[in-house]
């Protein structure tokens, strides 16, 4: 599946699985391929969203508050709907780590399994999302002809996914996902 996808594009989806390790979350999700394809600053992908102001140290932020605060990884919106109902969230979460010590609520991550002669997929284990996001960057790139698959296409999965955490943080930074495809195609030719 790799195998035309540009340097860039293989590092973006290793760096998002850096992503997910270094968050102590497994699987790799639509979250960490957005912020990787954002920490390659001269990537087509990166330029276009900065072009469009999105800022790499927010996106990351609001990331992190989406799959982290007060929620044990509970987006923000279910969040607030449990404390409508009188349930503090964040209480539940001290006292547990109180109980069985910090990050108790994170996942653990099993060490990598050996596969004898396959060749492992750069990254690691992917999300039912990220998967979706990494099968719609291919779409893209045939549906514009392009023999390469590019932190661009990677973007343009994110975009067309539409219902990640990716997505979300996007929305919420105020950007129009179908503004934002359009950037990316207006760069797209005006690069070729």
């Amino acid at each position: 599946m790799f195998e035309r996808f540009t340097d860039r594009a293989r590092d973006v989806v290793n760096r998002a699985g850096d992503e997910a390790r270094a968050a102590g979350q497994r699987p790799i999700g639509t979250e960490h391929l957005l912020l990787a394809v954002l920490a390659d600053p001269d990537g087509l992908a990166t330029r276009v969203l900065r072009d469009a102001g999105v800022r790499a140290a927010d996106l990351r932020a609001a990331v992190a508050r989406h799959t982290a605060e007060g929620g044990a990884g509970l987006a923000e919106a279910d969040a607030a709907a449990l404390r409508e109902i009188g349930i503090d969230l964040a209480a539940i979460v001290a006292r547990i780590e109180e109980s069985f010590g910090p990050d108790a609520l994170r996942a653990a991550v099993p060490a990598p399994r050996r596969r004898w002669g396959r060749r492992q997929r750069p990254g690691g284990t992917f999300s039912p999302r990220s998967k979706k996001v990494l099968e719609l960057a291919i779409r893209e790139a045939m549906r514009l002809r392009h023999r390469h698959i590019g932190t661009e296409h990677i973007l343009l999965g994110l975009l067309g996914e539409g219902g990640g955490p990716a997505a979300l943080v996007l929305t919420e930074a105020g950007l129009d996902l179908d503004d934002l495809r359009r950037r990316v195609e207006v760069a797209l030719r005006a690069a070729a």
